[in-house]
Parts: C-alpha cells; structure tokens; sequence
C-alpha cells in the first residue's frame, strides 16, 4: 500500500470524501463531545495537580460522590497524570482527523484555491483546537480548581479505567528510568538511606542515629532545636528571696532566665549553684546580684556556630530572639548536643518526657516536640515533610499547616501516608499528638 499517496489523498484537496448530511450531523455531534472531553481533560490536568494538601483534607471531609472521586483518583498521582495526557492526546487527535473531513466537505463548496485550503485548514483546528481544548481550561481550571476537578472526575475516572494499565506500565518503566539517574535534589534522604542500609555488624541503630545527625548538624538552625517561649519557666526579677527559693526547689534547672515583668524582657540567667551560700540568709537578701548576663542568638543561626559560641564564651544557655528582638525561647549545650546522640535522659527528665512509641507505626508525642525530635524518635528524615512544612519546627504546626484549620480533638490528618491525630486539645493549643507511619517508610529508614 502507497501510505504516502493516502496521506496526501486524506490531507491536500482534490479528492474530497463525500458526506451525507445525516452522517456531517453525527460528525459534528462527535466532534462537540469530543471537544468536551478535551477540555474536561486539559482542565483536569491542571485542577488536580493544584490542589494542595488542605484541599484534600477538606474533600476527605465534604460528603460529595464526585469529591470522594477525587480523593480516590489522587491515592495514585503518576498513574493517573499518565491517563489524563495519554486521553487528551487520543481525544486531540480524534478531533483533528473528524474536523480535517468537515472542513474538506465545507471548503469544497467555496471558491478558495486549493493551493489555500490546507492552510485555511491548519489556522481553523490550531485556533480551536489551542483555544478551546488548552488555554481556556487550563486558565479556568487554575482559577477554580475544586470545582473543576469536581466537575471532570467522572470523565476522569472512566480515562482511568480505560487506560489504567498502559498507564501503570508507562509508569513502572518511568521509576526503573528515575532509579538509574536519581535526582539530586533527594540527596539528602539518599544519604540517610546509605546510612540507614549499613548492616547491623558495621553499625548498630543508635551508631546509625549519632552518623545522621552528625550528617545534618551543620544545617540544623536554632529555632529548630529550641525550647519554646511556652515551655520556658524564669523567675520575675522583683520575687522575694523565700519565693525564689522555693521556685528553685520547684523547678529543678541549674540555670534559670530571670526576666522584668515578661519574657520579652530578659534580666539575666540565675545560676542555682550561687545560692547555696545564701541558703541561711535573710529574706532582704538580694538575690538579683547573682544574675549573670544572658547570651543571645537569633533563631536562623545554625548550631554549629553556636556550639563554637558556647565553647568560646564556656556557658551552657542562651536566650533565643525573633527577627524583632523578642524572646522566642532558650536553647542549652544539651540540645545542641542532642541533636548528634539523641535525647539525653537525667533522673528529671523521666516525667517530663511524654513522647513514646505504642509501636513499630505509631508513637504519641507532645504537640510542643520539634519535627526533627519526633522524626529522630520515629526513625525518619525530617525531609518526608518537605512539601507541606512551612515555617513551623513544632510537630503541632505542621499539624496545623497540614490541616489548614484547627482541628478538632480526635480528628484524623492526613498526608503522604502519615495520619496525624490529635489526642488532647486545650482551647487553642495542641498538647498530644497521635502519629502513624506508613509502612514503606518505616522499610525504607531502617
């Protein structure tokens, strides 16, 4: 068969394919639907792929069949882009081939030299077919993609269903491919994972613990290792020496913020240890003349330069400020120190601690415990939240980032196969938080 004269014969005008009007009504009926369907599809492309984690959280929520759709369609991202585009190809080329044979029915009947009716041709399906099946979809699509993907998840369910398996297998060869060259920007987890797959005779877990936070001590700041403004206990610089005594008693730090009406004003750092002396003296006694003068540090320094400011200047605490001077907490040489071998226990820190594992999936922490505490606990790199973690350090603001609203006490978040829950809540505050691993995850970090 000459395919190159049939081409011609189906492209260039000449030889025109002669068309019923009952079989034109049908033609054009198909080429609508077909339009519909692209742009349902190019729309989706873009609707789908916006939507944040909040607005999956939200749709999880809404009691809608197209929204619980979504959802299900979301559970597998590659998969289901694959359909979308390998769709839209097939339905845009369809309307190529059907618009080509109604245009050389309609252009025939006109006066136009033959020599221009390919290009009347070209201009006609390229204006329409970029205009109507591309940009307006997309654009609408970005504007209101909730919607949107509401309103083309039954177009978008039946292209999965259609070409679910090509798409699954177009997919497994794309990960073989993303296997062989591995993306730079994972390098971190890559790393983590070299760690994490020393066997147990080269290194044991905790030996694998110290060689990760060694790994990512030098870009660790201090707001992700402080202790925050809420968990700061001072003492009021004008409290009588009695009351002093017996916060001291209460307390049980060695070295104690003293602070002028709130924490913003930071007088200095008692240091317990100096009031031994003192013990027997009367309640005039002074106590403020022992406050040794507090060292401050901005929040984004990393602690590497702080464990050098820490070892230069032989102290053990220093205030944490906000980029507008306020105190956003403290941070101690035993944080810091934390950060490379893991939670240091004393005989004080026993009913402090309320993080714990209930087992190998899940663990309950406080909503006050830094993520890169928790994922230490849980074994995982801090980077598995990269795409939802914003500017909190807390495991309670990356809940709160996670869900987009406050949650209620129990409720379930979920996000990238982690499911968060929080188990006690006072007034606007996060005390206790529920987390799940998912399987995977825990195969891959240890």
């Amino acid at each position: 068969m000459d395919y190159y004269a049939a081409a011609c014969d189906f492209f260039l005008p000449g030889n025109y394919l002669v068309i019923t009007p009952a079989a034109s009504t049908a033609f054009i009926f198909i080429l609508i639907l077909l339009f519909l369907v692209s742009f349902l599809l190019s729309g989706a492309q873009v609707a789908y792929f916006s939507l944040s984690i909040r607005d999956i959280n939200y749709l999880k929520t809404r009691p809608q069949m197209s929204y619980k759709r979504i959802v299900t369609l979301l559970q597998y991202p590659k998969a289901l882009y694959t359909s979308i585009l390998i769709g839209n190809v097939i339905t845009n080329i369809s309307i190529i081939l059907i618009a080509n044979l109604l245009l050389d029915q309609w252009l025939s009947m006109t006066k136009i030299p033959d020599g221009l009716i390919v290009v009347v041709k070209i201009l006609i399906i390229t204006i329409i077919l970029v205009l109507f099946a591309e940009i307006l979809p997309k654009v609408w699509a970005s504007y209101h993609k909730v919607w949107f993907a509401s309103a083309s998840s039954m177009t978008v369910e039946m292209t999965t269903l259609l070409l679910g398996r090509i798409s699954r297998q177009i997919v497994r060869i794309d990960n073989s491919i993303q296997s062989l060259f591995k993306n730079k920007q994972k390098e971190d987890i890559e790393h983590d994972d070299d760690i994490n797959l020393l066997s147990e005779e080269d290194a044991s877990t905790e030996e694998k613990n110290i060689l990760i936070g060694i790994r990512r001590f030098g870009n660790t700041t201090v707001k992700q290792t402080m202790r925050t403004r809420l968990d700061v206990k001072g003492i009021e610089y004008h409290t009588t020496f009695p009351q002093v005594l017996k916060l001291v008693s209460e307390l049980i730090y060695s070295r104690i913020p003293v602070y002028k009406g709130n924490l913003d004003e930071i007088s200095g750092i008692l240091h317990t240890k100096d009031l031994l002396p003192h013990l027997k003296a009367d309640e005039s006694f002074e106590w403020q003349t022992l406050i040794k003068p507090a060292h401050y540090v901005h929040e984004q320094k990393l602690i590497e330069g702080l464990l050098q400011e820490f070892r230069a200047n032989r102290i053990h605490l220093a205030v944490v400020v906000d980029e507008f001077g306020g105190t956003s907490g403290i941070i101690t040489l035993e944080d810091v120190i934390e950060e490379i071998v893991g939670d240091i226990q004393d005989e004080f820190d026993f009913e402090e601690n309320q993080n714990f594992r209930l087992d190998n999936h899940n663990f309950v922490f406080e909503g006050k415990t830094m993520i890169n505490d928790a994922c230490r606990l849980m074994n995982i790199t801090p980077s598995v939240f990269d795409g939802i973690r914003g500017d909190s350090d807390s495991l309670a603001g990356l809940v709160l980032e996670v869900a987009g609203d406050f949650p209620k006490q129990n409720s379930e978040i979920s996000y990238n196969g982690f499911t968060f829950k929080p188990t006690e809540i006072s007034k606007n505050r996060i005390l206790k938080i529920q987390v799940t691993i998912p399987d995977e995850t825990k195969n891959e970090t240890t």
